[in-house]
């Protein structure tokens, strides 16, 4: 009797199990196709993926339901995008954003929560459920923005710069909004919300020095057991471990888990392994940040937002005309140009998806109606919705009103800028690989003063003896097309492959010829038999080792023939 129980017990987990899978696999595939429609008609195939949950959720076919475990998962994609970002910020780097992402993002938080409030005490709601709706609206979507900007490669531009400080603010507020409102909820008096901050701090400031610790005294020892050419797949375990085990440690102190694996991945980001690591995990990132988008997606109601379309167009207008607003007069405030001010504010106008969190913690506290709970959420997704047009159009807007504003100069012009730009992309030449030809290679290009030389080398040796010669030089695997497009293969003029591997030659130059076809690829054929198979994959020069080793000897047999003979 007890083993017939268990064996339907495990049955039944099995098919939930199933069922599961069975709906993460519609969800991608509806993203799939309508993310191939949007990126058809040049639009970004987040907005895919927010209408494919949408269409899928309780609001329209039902096909995934709210208590499903599909939510969970796509959590899961914020913590990975995070690390990924993470990776790419070491702590000198988040230092140099200077106070921007620090007294910059509190203000931005403060008084967009502040003039939000206003707004709503104006309409009639009363004071907690002002500041709940402020709390709401105060953030941007971190994993929205971010993976916009690195798409569109301008991550570490002014504006890039300038958003993501803010946005790294806005994911530290996140504990203590929540906590604010929380209180609000409970009927607690301003020092019991006070309490609760601080405690919040201390445990952020409790999760740095604990990753401090892990990453100056156990992380360096692992690292150097590691080669990245012999123990790959130790590497990204290493990696998954480290983020989902922030993840779970900051969700078990009720921190952010997204800021947890932030912090993971700025401890990676000192290592050298950093950018490698970073394009491995790419293909399982997208995966989760493509259910995160579809869940987000699946909290909408067409339905309601038919019913209602003025006050939801209304409301989302204002979100991103006042939020725009803002963050321009905070950038300006530190003195940046107004066109990059105007940029963050257009790239950062959106609510975020903590947002929608903080909306359902004030709705289950009774601080807000559902009416107006869903027109936060049907606004916040909206504003999802616009994000990356908002973020396609944030530069060229800029500079139109830099143009408005000021008197136009020869520098400013966009054939000016254009011809800059075109100027800088094409001065780097990389070189993969620095065995002996690698170094003959570097040698011939160090007598150029203009030309930029990057190393890429999988052996840590030969990295280190390249900056030893005063090269800039990478650790990884020039394989991987996000790695190559990290260390700048979109300015590359040339690439050139001395590594003896044919079929990892091959692959470097199918690559980089997916990307362009302007960059020279010089490669090595170790055999003459690989000739025609590295032209047919696009290399522009091949040279056959054979034959000059074969026409060398041919050279140095005549030397020694006509030689004459001693007597």
């Amino acid at each position: 009797m007890l083993s017939s129980l268990k064996m339907v017990l495990a049955a039944t987990e099995h098919s939930e199990v199933w069922e599961v899978l069975f709906q993460l696999l519609v969800l991608l595939a509806a993203a799939l196709v309508i993310g191939m429609i949007f990126e058809r008609f040049r639009q970004s195939a987040i907005v895919g993926y927010l209408l494919a949950g949408m269409l899928l959720g309780p609001g329209v076919f039902n096909v995934i339901s709210e208590d499903s475990g599909v939510p969970l998962i796509a959590e899961l994609g914020v913590s990975l995008l995070l690390f990924a970002i993470g990776l790419e910020f070491s702590t000198r780097r988040l230092m140099k954003l200077g106070r921007v992402a620090g007294i910059g993002g509190m203000l931005q938080v403060s008084l967009t929560l502040g003039l939000a409030a206003l707004v709503c005490l104006f309409t009639g709601l009363e004071i907690k459920s002002s500041l709940a709706v402020g709390a709401t609206v105060a953030l941007s979507s971190t994993a929205c923005v971010l993976r916009l900007l690195n798409e569109r490669a301008e991550l570490d531009s002014v504006h890039g710069r300038t958003s993501l400080g803010i946005l790294l603010l806005q994911d530290v507020a996140v504990v203590p909004l929540v906590l604010f409102v929380t209180m609000l909820a409970e009927d607690g008096g301003m020092a019991q919300v006070g309490i609760g901050l601080a405690k919040a701090c201390g445990l952020i400031l409790a999760l740095v020095i604990s990753f401090l610790i892990l990453s100056r005294f156990v992380l360096p020892g692992m690292m150097r057991q590691m080669s990245l050419a012999r123990d790959r797949e130790l590497l990204v375990l290493l990696a998954i471990v480290l983020a989902i085990g922030s993840s779970v440690s900051a969700h078990a102190l009720d921190l952010s888990p997204a800021l947890g694996a932030f912090l993971a991945g700025m401890m990676l980001a000192e290592s050298p392994f950093a950018t490698q690591i970073r394009s491995d995990i790419g293909g399982l990132k997208i995966i989760f940040i493509t259910l995160f988008f579809a869940s987000v997606g699946m909290l909408g109601d067409p339905v309601w937002i038919a019913q209602n379309p003025l006050p939801v167009l209304a409301t989302t207008l204002a979100i991103l005309l006042g939020k725009c607003f803002i963050i321009t007069l905070i950038a300006l405030l530190f003195r940046l140009p107004l066109r990059h001010a105007f940029a963050s504010g257009i790239v950062l106008a959106q609510v975020g998806e903590f947002g929608i969190v903080i909306g359902g913690i004030a709705y289950q506290g009774g601080l807000v109606s559902e009416e107006i709970t869903q027109l936060i959420v049907s606004s916040t997704l909206l504003t999802l919705f616009a994000t990356p047009m908002l973020v396609k159009l944030a530069v060229p807007l800029g500079y139109r009103i830099h143009r408005l504003t000021q008197p136009k100069t020869a520098a400013d012009s966009p054939s000016n800028q254009t011809a800059t730009a075109s100027s800088e992309k094409r001065n780097l030449v990389i070189i993969v690989g620095f065995g002996p030809s690698g170094q003959k290679v570097a040698e011939e290009i160090q007598v150029h003063d203009n030309i930029d030389c990057l190393v890429i080398d999988i052996r840590a040796n030969n990295v280190d003896l390249a900056r030893s010669m005063g090269l800039k030089a990478a650790l990884g695997d020039a394989s991987n097309l996000d790695f190559l497009l990290h260390h700048g293969l979109s300015r590359a003029r040339a690439i050139i492959i001395t590594i003896p591997d044919h079929r990892t030659a091959i692959r470097i130059v199918e690559s980089v010829r997916t990307l362009s076809d302007r960059t020279a690829i010089i490669v090595r054929a170790r055999y003459h038999t690989f000739v025609d198979e590295l032209a047919r994959a696009g290399a522009t020069i091949t040279v056959d080792e054979e034959y000059y080793t074969g026409k060398k000897l041919r050279e140095v047999t005549s030397e020694i023939l006509t030689e004459k003979p001693d007597a």
